[in-house]
């Protein structure tokens, strides 16, 4: 039986599409045919933008939502610190009060469903920072599922939510130093997934099959997965197996 993946392309938008499509290329021609899509709702979509995400999900990819314009501007010392070892002021979520990260995502939902999208039932923050956006404040924002840097949250049947921590791995690697880091990172990853019989999450940016980890990307996507979605996870949608 092959192993499952969570098979992901972050940072989709107008400007990246052409990168995106050369990733669900790169994708394809491992036999994964579907992936998530994480879409940047405010990064100034026209109507033929929308109209290529219309047909990415017509045919079979998720779309997930991302965030809202996948920039920020640090303001706390921890968040500049954060910047300047991981995020490089993407993690919106950072800048944000509570009642501001959940208005984010109910902003980022409806922009979906204001343009004829299907409604994401997946939420994940640039960066994989949620910030502030824990504990009962997960319960007044719309996503049935949000993706955290150790895993995922899921909400039960009842409407409270679960953690769910799962393997991740990355490749968006630009200097030599992120590439040691990254890759010494991602082995470990792969060696827990296989331990713990847990979907995998692999995630790919735009930009990473020519950056310093490009090769290593094509040896994971050439392991042989059975790619699964996020929907998929959540037992409000039927399956509760990963809560167990």
């Amino acid at each position: 039986m092959k192993p499952t993946a969570l098979v992901s392309v972050h940072d989709v938008m107008p400007d990246t599409l052409p990168a995106v499509q050369g990733c669900l290329a790169l994708l394809a021609q491992f036999g994964i045919s579907r992936a998530a899509l994480l879409v940047v709702p405010g990064a100034g979509w026209d109507d033929a933008g929308v109209a290529v995400l219309r047909e990415l999900a017509d045919a079979g990819h998720e779309l997930v939502a991302h965030g809202w314009v996948h920039h920020t501007s640090p303001r706390s010392a921890w968040h500049r610190t954060h910047a300047a070892l991981l995020s490089r002021n993407v993690a919106e979520h950072l800048a944000l009060d509570r009642s501001g990260a959940i208005a984010l995502t109910h902003r980022s939902r409806d922009w979906f469903t204001g343009r004829g999208l299907p409604a994401p039932q997946t939420y994940i923050p640039p960066a994989w920072a949620l910030g502030r956006l824990r504990g009962s404040a997960l319960e007044e924002q719309p996503f049935a599922i949000l993706e955290s840097l150790r895993g995922v949250h899921l909400r039960e049947a009842a409407g409270a939510y679960r953690f769910v921590s799962l393997p991740l791995v990355g490749f968006e690697a630009d200097t030599r130093l992120r590439a040691e880091v990254l890759g010494k990172w991602n082995r470990l990853q792969l060696r827990h997934a296989r331990r713990r019989g847990r979907p995998l999450r692999i995630a790919v940016h735009p930009r990473d099959p020519e950056l310093q980890l490009g090769q290593q990307l094509r040896a994971v996507l050439g392991l042989g997965w059975t790619p699964i979605t996020y929907a998929s996870l959540c037992p409000v949608q039927g399956t509760a197996a990963l809560c167990a």
